[in-house]
């Protein structure tokens, strides 16, 4: 589960899931979700595979947010589905998604960058939370 919330003249990033792997794969989705205001319209047409490997939780969401980000920036891609898996610190994920289409995707956010500012997670009794801030 994810939601979006005002920060300042940001927009923030909620998160709660199961799982770490979850909880990776709904913030990608949040950040779509401030990309495009209709997510579902993205198909999964196109494979990218990201390798990350980061010291502690908040940064592999912070590195795995900015990949995403770079892909949209780069090659306008918007990825909407996501296997991830973890091991020691390492992070393999297949992304799948498709080319920004004016036609058919209505843009929303402009999102600059993904910040530091209140970036946390944590494992909590009931699995894992995170908040991220994006600079928009």
């Amino acid at each position: 589960m994810f939601e979006l919330f005002e920060h300042t003249a940001d927009l923030g990033l909620r998160v709660r899931a199961g799982t770490l792997e979850d909880l990776l794969a709904e913030a990608a989705r949040g950040l779509l979700t401030m990309l495009v205001a209709n997510p579902a319209a993205v198909r999964p047409l196109h494979v990218r595979t990201v390798e990350l490997t980061a010291a502690e939780p908040s940064y592999l969401l912070f590195d795995w947010l900015n990949e995403l980000l770079y892909a949209f920036e780069k090659d306008k891609l918007l990825l909407a589905e996501f296997e991830i898996q973890l091991y020691d610190g390492n992070l393999k994920a297949i992304c799948r998604g498709e080319p920004m289409d004016p036609a058919r995707h209505e843009m929303d956010h402009e999102v600059k960058a993904i910040t530091y500012h209140g970036l946390r997670v944590v494992q909590t009794k009931d699995g894992w939370e995170a908040e991220v801030i994006v600079d928009i």
